[in-house]
């Protein structure tokens, strides 16, 4: 056997290099096997790793003992090596979608190979054709292990190669050593000793590259988790020994070609070399690089978070584009776990939580109180809710019950809070990922710092919106001062009729002339009324009687088209500002007329509600409004529908009920009309109203 092998001068070097990659192979298969978290991967790799570990052993012995029937054992385990890596390196074609035929016809040829190699390793001594087909089979079989790692790296995916490419070019390190140590064999028909002695050593050096493709796919299921000081320190060890034998070197070469000056060139290099490695150990900025290097290279999380924090970033200053800032939040927390969308709900001024955007989600018109349990939940705990986790696991979030709108939600997977400064800014509902997604403490940590963000960017949005009406107002109130101008011109006008009246009110030409003045002054008035509304009411609140009051509103606008009409009244009485309150109903109704063709209809009808509210309902075949439009401008300050309006009355109109303690909400279809019900509080001791149910 020893003369197959050829010179065994360097019987030491190999036994060394075999008990280091058995230990090597040792030490990893434990890691592996405390590590495994189940998966088929998972038990090949351990059982390559195995492998390596009993062929390096069996080598080691074989060069202990000299005797043929080690040799032939290590030769054996030699193919449970390569055949292990045979099935670890199927797996990973299996796993990468590869076409199954490929895969069997691949597995059949590697069954062969190592049957073959098997049975080559057994001795037929003398006879020497034994030893050329160990030889020739060993051959074939590293270039098969080539075959199979460059079938690999051709199925997988370009993005998914990253992950595999460390592993694949150890393996490939290590098939093409095979491939010089049999090829040079059979064509010297004897191993190069020097060459066969080393084979330990490369084996051994594959494995840290085998433990990097490994952290770099966790969805492996075997997780390998490594001490960061441990890693720095080592890595910095390791680098400063190679400094110094560079050092060592260069040191050597000056002594021995630098003459007289040799040696005294080497003592100046040395020392130049272990002064600048101190100036290294001792800079805070190089260790903190090189520590952020071993971080960016030698780690793998799920994600990488420089890279996701970048896109987010990016995702939310990107918003004034294509998206709206809300939709584009939801893009951002989407993207962050493989989510298609979701929808969006913000607080508003008042105790409602209102749903505000969507991205590839179904409308959906239900708002959340901002004291109920949902949003009492997650602003005093922060936790993301997993609809999943609370269906089978429900005991886990403190008795929240959801409200009946999220259950009935398709696909509704995850519920983000987005907080701000400690308060509840709204929450975001994910729909379900495109893939199977686990949500572990990773997702969640990801998405709280996200949502963080994404409250913060809401609430300076927010803060922007409300300077920006400020500023339209503000424009406004500029106007209004043209406004006044004009006032006092109509003033001036109406005086000097006063100051004529006494010497000419007999004249019939100066009476036509106070007609067309008053008429005048009477158009312009209303013109000027249209565009400056009071803001500040004078009188205090009073009980007002709406049936009165809105029957002398429909009396106004009788000879108008199309007239309104008032179908169903009450005496009910309501606590408001009457002259404000008339401005406001008229308003409205007449923004109903207004969308209304002449042959339309406005109806209107008065009457209370189960929840001690008066109900003014205003009906009208109009054109009708969008439901964006609706939840986004309707009562947004100066936006409106008609080419010559302010987008005042809307707002002012809100905003009013809301002071008094009412509201007013709107059905509309566009094409098919709208329905404004306006809610008022009833004045104390108000009786004898007719009750209107509120299902229209």
């Amino acid at each position: 056997m020893s003369d197959l092998i050829g010179d065994l001068e360097l019987l030491d070097v190999g036994k060394i290099g075999y008990l280091l990659a058995a230990i090597a192979h040792g030490l990893f298969a434990l890691y592996l096997l405390l590590a495994w978290r189940g998966g088929r991967f998972g038990a090949a790799l351990l059982g390559a790793v195995l492998g390596g570990a009993l062929w390096s052993i069996g080598a080691y012995l074989a060069l202990a003992s000299g005797r043929l029937w080690v040799f032939v054992a290590a030769g054996l385990l030699d193919v449970l090596r390569i055949g292990a890596w045979y099935a670890c390196l199927l797996v990973l074609l299996e796993l990468s979608g590869s076409d199954r035929v490929l895969i069997r016809r691949l597995a059949t040829v590697a069954v062969i190979a190592a049957i073959a190699l098997a049975v080559f390793q057994v001795p037929f001594e003398p006879e020497v054709w034994a030893a050329r087909g160990v030889m020739l089979c060993s051959l074939l079989a590293a270039v098969y292990g080539l075959v199979l790692v460059e079938q690999l790296i051709r199925n997988l995916p370009p993005d998914s190669r990253w992950g595999v490419k460390p592993m694949a070019i150890g393996l490939v390190a290590a098939f093409a050593f095979d491939v010089y140590l049999y090829a040079e064999g059979l064509m010297f028909q004897r191993v190069d000793g020097a060459v066969w002695a080393v084979r330990g050593f490369v084996n051994a050096l594959i494995l840290p590259l085998v433990a990097l493709t490994v952290a770099r796919n966790p969805e492996w299921k075997i997780h390998i988790s490594v001490s960061r000081q441990v890693v720095f320190h080592s890595s910095a060890l390791l680098a400063s020994g190679a400094y110094l034998l560079l050092v060592a070197g260069a040191g050597y070469y000056l002594r021995f070609f630098g003459g007289d000056w040799g040696r005294a060139f080497q003592v100046a290099l040395v020392f130049a070399g272990l002064l600048g490695l101190v100036l290294v150990a001792v800079s805070g900025s190089l260790r903190a690089r090189f520590r952020v290097w071993l971080s960016k290279h030698l780690f793998a999380y799920k994600y990488d978070y420089r890279n996701e924090w970048l896109g987010f970033t990016q995702a939310l200053a990107g918003s004034s584009g294509q998206r709206s800032p809300k939709e584009a939040v939801i893009k951002a927390l989407a993207d962050l776990v493989e989510s298609p969308g979701g929808g969006i709900w913000l607080r508003e001024a008042g105790e409602v939580l209102r749903f505000q955007g969507r991205l590839n989600m179904a409308e959906c018109d239900a708002d959340e109180p901002a004291d109920g349990p949902l949003a009492s939940f997650l602003g005093d705990s922060g936790w993301i809710v997993n609809l999943a986790e609370y269906r089978s696991r429900r005991e886990l979030y403190r008795g929240l019950a959801l409200p009946a709108w999220l259950s009935r939600l398709e696909s509704a997977w995850l519920v983000v809070p987005l907080i701000c400064n400690g308060d509840l800014v709204g929450f975001v509902v994910l729909l379900s990922p495109r893939t199977q997604m686990e949500v572990d403490w990773e997702v969640l940590d990801l998405l709280k710092t996200a949502q963080h963000q994404a409250a913060s960017y809401l609430s300076q949005l927010q803060a922007q919106e409300a300077l920006l009406e400020a500023k339209k107002f503000d424009a406004f109130n500029r106007m209004s001062a043209f406004v006044v101008h004009d006032l006092k011109n109509l003033v001036a006008q109406l005086s000097l009729l006063m100051k004529n009246a006494e010497r000419h009110r007999d004249n019939p030409e100066f009476q036509q002339d106070v007609l067309d003045t008053v008429a005048h002054v009477e158009t312009r008035m209303r013109a000027l009324m249209a565009q400056l509304l009071e803001k500040t009411p004078i009188d205090p609140r009073r009980a007002v009687d709406l049936g009165a009051l809105v029957s002398r509103i429909v009396a106004g606008k009788a000879r108008q088209k199309p007239a309104p009409q008032l179908t169903e009244t009450a005496g009910v009485t309501v606590l408001a500002h009457a002259d404000r309150l008339e401005r406001i109903l008229g308003h409205i109704v007449q923004n109903a007329m207004d969308a209304t063709a002449d042959d339309g209809k406005v109806t209107i009808r008065v009457g209370r509600v189960e929840s001690g509210h008066a109900l003014v309902t205003v009906s009208d075949s109009g054109c009708g409004m969008s439901a964006e439009f609706v939840r986004d401008g309707l009562f947004r300050p100066f936006q409106s529908t008609k080419p010559s309006g302010m987008g005042i009355g809307a707002y002012e109109s809100r905003q009013y009920l809301q002071e008094i303690g009412g509201s007013i909400e709107v059905t509309s279809e566009p094409g098919v009309g709208t329905e404004m019900r306006i809610l008022l509080p009833l004045c104390a001791g108000d009786g004898g109203a007719v009750e209107v149910s509120r299902a229209n």
